[in-house]
């Protein structure tokens, strides 16, 4: 019977030079074999994070002749537009939504004059607040997010969660709402008219864009 200080020493022998070569190629080998693996898991894990080309940048969303033509009617009193949402997202299907905006007739002086805040520092909007003579305000209260409406008895936006309220042009009057009412980007392009949906962050004085589109 082989005596344990056999074993051991069996064990820290090192083998011929053959033996050792045949060992060191083996555990390169299993190691090559790993990282091809790996790598080959890891491209398409990677590749399918990474937004498609042309699912980006797409963020207008056009409006039918039916919904164009109601956003023909609004007066200096607004009135809600209905429009289906395209969205565009680089990790999900596209999709479209049912959503809404208010729009009113408006001119960039008035603007000027009543909400000098969409012009200059940081909450200056870059892009022109009056188009085709209008005024697309989007439905989130600036304040935490609810959903305003426009009160024609009162004449004023309201926003029922927290009772800030607005003039027709979003400036803010009353409430808790940290800054007026968002405009968003309308364009026509080819005889349609287009709108952009934008998601900005709630409860600051500032403009800062959380989603596009």
């Amino acid at each position: 019977m082989a005596q344990p200080e056999a074993h051991a020493q069996a064990y820290l022998d090192p083998g011929t030079p053959e033996e050792q070569s045949r060992r060191t190629f083996m555990v390169n080998a299993v190691l090559t074999l790993g990282g091809v693996i790996t790598l080959a898991i890891a491209v398409p894990v990677l590749t399918s994070l990474v937004p498609a080309a042309d699912a980006v940048g797409n963020a207008w969303s056009p409006l039918t002749p039916d919904e164009w033509a109601a956003l023909q009617k609004a007066t200096s009193k607004p009135i809600k537009v209905t429009f289906t949402l395209h969205q565009v997202d680089g990790y999900l299907p596209p999709e479209d939504d049912a959503e809404f905006v208010w729009a009113v007739k408006a001119n960039e002086a008035d603007f000027k004059a009543k909400r000098p805040d969409l012009f200059e520092g940081s909450t200056k909007i870059p892009y022109p607040l009056v188009y085709l003579g209008f005024t697309i305000f989007s439905p989130i209260c600036p304040h935490l997010g609810c959903r305003f409406s426009w009160v024609d008895a009162q004449n004023k936006f309201i926003c029922p969660c927290h009772g800030s309220e607005f003039t027709n042009i979003g400036t803010h009057i009353a409430g808790p709402a940290p800054r007026g009412l968002d405009p968003l980007p309308l364009r026509a392009v080819n005889g349609k008219a287009e709108l952009t949906w934008i998601e900005y962050k709630q409860n600051t004085p500032d403009h800062i864009v959380l989603r596009i589109g």
